[in-house]
C-alpha cells in the first residue's frame, strides 16, 4: 500500500505544472477521412493527461469525439461530457467513459461546456465544431471571458479559415488586437505550449458579465425563442 502511494506521488510530481485545471475540446463526431486527425486527437488527449488536465467535451463516444475522451480517461484524468438528450443515441454507440452530464439542448451544451472550462481547444471537426469555436472566440472579443482559444491546425485543416480570418482584419472587420485571441499550431505539444504562455491582448466591451450572467440571461432567452 505504501509503495502504491509513492508511485502515485511520482506520477504526480512527473507532471508537467500547467495553468489549467480542465480544457474544453470541440471536435467531429467524425474520425475524418485524413488518419492525421485521429492520431491528432489521440496525442491531445495525452498531453492533457501529461499536463495534469482534465478534460470536457461534447459527450460523444464517437469519432475524434470518442478518440480523445478515451485517452484522456485512460490516462486517469476526469473526462466530462456534456450532450443534449436529444443527441444521445446519435453520439453514444456502446460504453461511455466518465462523467457524462445529459443537457436540455445544444445552447445549454455550450455554456455549461465553456462554463466549466478554463480554456479552449478545437480539433478539425465540422458545422458544430466550427459553431462552438466562433461562439467561445466572439464572447472572448466582447470581453466575456479572457480563456485561451486553441486551433489544432492539422495538416493545415483549418488555413482557409485563418485566412479568412486574416481577410477579416484587412477589411476592417476584425481588429488586430481581436485576431490574436487564435492562437493555433500544427501539433498538440506546440499548442499547449503556446496556451499556457498566452497573455489577452484585446480588450473587451463587457469585461465584467461573468459566465453565469451569459448563461442566465443569454441562454435563456434563446431556449425560449427556439420553443
Amino acid at each position: 500500500m505504501e509503495n502504491q502511494q509513492q508511485q502515485h506521488q511520482q506520477q504526480e510530481q512527473s507532471l508537467v505544472k500547467s495553468r489549467f485545471r480542465r480544457v474544453c475540446v470541440f471536435c467531429g463526431s467524425s474520425p475524418g477521412r485524413n488518419p492525421s486527425y485521429q492520431l491528432a486527437a489521440i496525442q491531445l488527449g495525452r498531453q492533457l493527461v501529461e499536463r495534469n488536465i482534465d478534460l470536457v467535451y461534447g459527450g460523444g463516444s464517437i469519432g475524434l469525439m470518442g478518440l480523445v475522451s478515451q485517452a484522456v480517461f485512460d490516462g486517469g484524468r476526469h473526462v466530462l461530457g456534456v450532450i443534449p438528450k436529444t443527441l444521445m443515441p446519435r453520439e453514444i454507440t456502446g460504453e461511455t467513459v466518465g462523467e457524462v452530464r445529459a443537457v436540455s439542448g445544444m445552447h445549454q451544451r455550450k455554456a455549461e461546456m465553456s462554463r466549466q472550462a478554463d480554456a479552449f481547444i478545437a480539433l478539425p471537426g465540422g458545422y458544430g465544431t466550427l459553431e462552438e469555436l466562433l461562439e467561445v472566440i466572439t464572447w472572448a472579443q466582447l470581453g466575456i471571458h479572457d480563456k485561451p482559444v486553441g486551433l489544432l491546425n492539422v495538416d493545415g485543416y483549418y488555413n482557409s479559415l485563418l485566412s479568412f480570418i486574416d481577410k477579416a482584419v484587412d477589411e476592417g472587420f476584425i481588429a488586430p488586437a481581436a485576431r490574436h485571441i487564435i492562437v493555433s499550431a500544427q501539433t498538440a505539444h506546440e499548442l499547449m505550449s503556446k496556451l499556457e504562455e498566452y497573455v489577452p491582448e484585446h480588450s473587451g466591451v463587457a469585461s465584467k458579465l461573468s459566465w453565469e450572467m451569459e448563461q442566465q440571461l443569454g441562454y435563456t432567452a434563446k431556449s425560449d425563442i427556439a420553443r
